[in-house]
């Protein structure tokens, strides 16, 4: 058997004050989030564990079949890396209790979101996201978004 080797830096890298965008891919792209009651599930579950391990929620996207999500640590234990995996490992439970045929694809892609004046621009990046993909015309009227520190619904980015 050939191991796979990691893409991933350190986990150390990953613990603290760090600011780290992710995304997510559903197996085969099944466009898993265009039911509101599931993204409304994962939301709640996302905001959980980033309370739990120390994190604050910049924001979050669902698009269709994937996830774009930017957690920063508030603290020195902070673990934006264990929040993501914890939040996959919970809802990939639901999802097999819920709907057994869909899966989440096996890891995600991070970045490390180094200075503090890039975030905004990776926060409107994210939030155009459905507008680049012809789903709707301005960013703000995206219904599967949100963040635990910003009102992204009555603020410009």
């Amino acid at each position: 058997m050939i191991k796979e080797n990691s893409h991933r830096l350190p986990v150390a890298i990953y613990k603290g004050y760090v600011t780290v965008a992710f995304t997510a891919c559903m197996k085969n792209r099944n466009p898993l989030f265009v039911d509101s009651k599931v993204a409304m599930r994962f939301s709640e579950i996302l905001m959980a564990e980033a309370m739990a391990h120390g994190c604050e929620v910049l924001v979050y996207l669902f698009m269709p079949d994937h996830l774009h999500v930017i957690l920063k640590g508030n603290c020195d234990d902070a673990e934006p890396l264990k929040v993501m995996n914890r939040f996959k490992q919970k809802t990939g439970f639901w999802l097999s209790q819920n709907r057994g045929h869909v899966r989440w694809q096996k890891d995600y892609y991070d970045h490390l979101i180094r200075r503090e004046q890039d975030i905004a621009k990776h926060v409107r990046y994210i939030l155009n996201n459905p507008v680049r993909k012809n789903i709707i015309t301005n960013w703000s009227d995206y219904p599967f978004k949100g963040s635990n520190i910003f009102d992204i619904n009555h603020r410009q980015f």
